[in-house]
């Protein structure tokens, strides 16, 4: 088997296909339907027809939090403070964005005057403990603002607090949207169920490591962050009645996915978890049949997920076709269906 390089996962986009803003509705965007070696252009609206009475769609309900807060050190400093995790009422783990280096120890506040302290230092990550006693929740929905994406080079507008989230987004932990999800409507859903195919939720927090470049070309040294999981006994019974009847498991984004390959791998518990699941070209999918996704960045981990799952030289050719036919890539962008080409027997 090829041993893939981080080059091996780079493409050229043209700047003005990055969508910064999106779509009018929801599931107006463009979908591209792969079944190798076709190609169908056609509408989300249109999702339905490429699904059966069979299937089980799997989304993921976790809804982001407005991760990303400012405040000055006691010298009078800024710093920006992007949420990665609520530990506990009143620590968190965060990035932390300054002109110095961090120290272990420094007290700075926060928007509102809250004061905060550096505990310890993760892997690039800071623990900060909240010394004022606030709910956590509730004051970065005050005073936070939407976590968006660093390559779409703008602030959240007001907007984005709606647009940036789902439509069943339910359990808040996320600093960045499950975006595949961000496309379904009320309405969408409820013809998908009106033909008979089940719907369920699995929830994965996303961390801001999703979008954590990968610095060596050995791709395989790259170390994802641990992200937070949990699947009901619901769900699992669903999946493998599912699996039993012939029907395909169809995972709305790549956390969806990761959250099901990661709990095969974890014996098909139900409940909370961690996982830090990295999939690359050899992978073989134990759950799911089909995925709805984005376009993801060059060389990015999600890129090498779908080449791992719909087949690399298929996902060259796609994304290719993509550019082609303008298309428009990343969170705020089109979607495609694609179906596993590299399944566990």
């Amino acid at each position: 088997m090829k041993q893939y390089q981080l080059d091996d996962f780079d493409y050229n986009l043209p700047e003005e296909l990055i969508a910064t803003q999106p779509c009018d509705k929801r599931d107006a965007c463009r979908l591209l339907v792969y079944n190798n070696p076709t190609i169908v252009d056609t509408y989300f609206t249109e999702l339905v027809e490429s699904i059966t009475a069979n299937d089980l769609l799997v989304l993921n309900n976790s809804k982001v939090i407005k991760a990303r807060i400012f405040g000055q050190k006691l010298s009078g400093g800024k710093i920006e403070v992007l949420v990665e995790r609520i530990l506990t009422p009143q620590l968190i783990l965060c990035h932390i964005r300054s002109n110095k280096t961090i120290a272990i120890g420094l007290k700075f506040t926060l928007a509102n005057g809250v004061r905060a302290e550096v505990c310890a230092k993760h892997d690039g990550l800071f623990s900060v403990a909240i010394v004022d006693n606030i709910d956590i929740y509730e004051y970065l929905e005050q005073y936070g603002a939407v976590p968006l994406p660093p390559y779409l080079h703008r602030h959240a507008q007001k907007t984005d607090e709606n647009n940036y989230q789902t439509v069943y987004a339910q359990e808040l932990g996320s600093v960045a949207a499950p975006t595949a999800g961000l496309h379904f409507t009320h309405e969408l859903l409820q013809q998908i169920q009106a033909k008979g195919t089940k719907v369920s939720y699995v929830t994965l927090h996303v961390g801001s490591g999703t979008f954590k470049p990968v610095s060596s070309n050995n791709i395989h040294e790259h170390k994802m962050h641990a992200e937070v999981y949990s699947i009901s006994q619901d769900t699992l019974n669903l999946v493998q009645q599912t699996r039993a009847t012939g029907g395909r498991v169809i995972a709305v984004g790549t956390t969806s996915l990761r959250t099901l390959e990661a709990v095969a791998n974890n014996n098909y518990q139900a409940g909370t978890f961690e996982t830090d699941i990295f999939i690359t070209p050899g992978y073989k999918f134990k759950v799911v049949d089909m995925l709805i996704t984005n376009f993801h960045l060059p060389k990015s981990t999600l890129l090498m997920l779908v080449s791992a799952f719909a087949g690399f030289d298929d996902i060259r050719y796609i994304y290719q076709h993509a550019i082609n036919q303008q298309y428009r890539f990343f969170s705020y962008g089109d979607s495609m269906l694609l179906s596993c080409t590299n399944k566990e027997i």
